[in-house]
């Protein structure tokens, strides 16, 4: 067997983060007397879906918002792509090009699919009130480019038909594709995907595997926290499981599910 069983305190320094798109070491970070991140440790390839899971209050969520800059840990170090990335704000994150998705779908309610989109474009010209207000050649372009791309994206994911039409109007499975479609916008070379599944029909669940496993195709790297251990076993070649904000096995999804450690984290058996 080879699944990768971590120690009580993972520490993965043998390793050369500078090599792995993500590199997490050691990160931990408490609220209160509460160890929410316990000194978890792992390692991300490049051009693979890798699944993060764990039982209820494993700590993945809260890892997701450490990496994506939301919470600071309190020790612990973050690269990605050999840049160290834990003291980095979110907006500085996301345009190295890591972006994340949320369980619940974020946006603007008021907005139409295709505007909606439009404000998540990478390089908007909006962002800078001087272009803004007076405009530009090269400020016109990149609305057009982003046009482009928004329609595209919409096009990808299914959402040609429904693109004038407000957020509040989608379905929830609807709102669960706009959110991938929300992070393609911004460019990405990574996305953390936080259950992007959740709460879909298994018809829609089957299309959103799929649709990730187009992005690697395409070259992307993508971690993903899931509940659907079907989704989880179909298109992830790796899989981290943390219980108690520890990592404690890596490994391929039928390494991790015959680890006697994993099982007794499921059934309770660690707490």
């Amino acid at each position: 067997m080879n699944v990768h069983t971590h120690a009580k305190a993972p520490m993965l320094a043998t390793h050369d983060a500078s090599t792995y798109p993500l590199a997490v070491e050691g990160v931990r970070l408490a609220f209160g007397g509460l160890k929410a991140l316990d000194g978890a440790s792992f390692h991300i390839q490049p051009g693979i879906i890798t699944g993060l899971i764990g039982p209820n209050g494993a700590g993945k969520t809260t890892m997701f918002n450490v990496i994506s800059g939301l919470y600071r840990s309190a020790s612990g170090s973050i690269t990605f792509m050999g840049q160290p990335i834990e003291r980095l704000r979110p907006h500085q994150i996301t345009r190295l090009g890591l972006v994340r998705t949320f369980q619940i779908a974020r946006g603007f309610p008021k907005l139409t699919v295709f505007e909606h989109l439009m404000v998540y474009g990478a390089q908007q010209p909006g962002e800078y009130i001087g272009t803004a207000l007076m405009g530009s050649v090269s400020a016109s372009r990149r609305e057009t480019e982003l046009a482009e791309r928004a329609l595209s994206i919409a096009a990808r994911l299914r959402l040609s038909h429904v693109i004038d039409n407000k957020v509040t109007d989608l379905s929830g499975g609807q709102k669960k594709l706009l959110e991938i479609g929300r992070a393609l916008m911004a460019e990405p070379r990574m996305i953390l995907f936080d259950e992007p599944a959740a709460g879909v029909n298994p018809t829609l669940a089957e299309e959103i595997g799929d649709h990730l496993l187009s992005l690697v195709s395409d070259g992307m790297t993508v971690l993903l926290i899931e509940h659907d251990m079907a989704l989880i076993e179909r298109i992830c070649e790796r899989v981290i499981v943390m219980a108690q904000g520890r990592t404690l096995a890596e490994g391929t999804f039928d390494e991790v599910r015959d680890n006697r450690e994993v099982q007794d984290a499921y059934l309770g058996g660690r707490r």
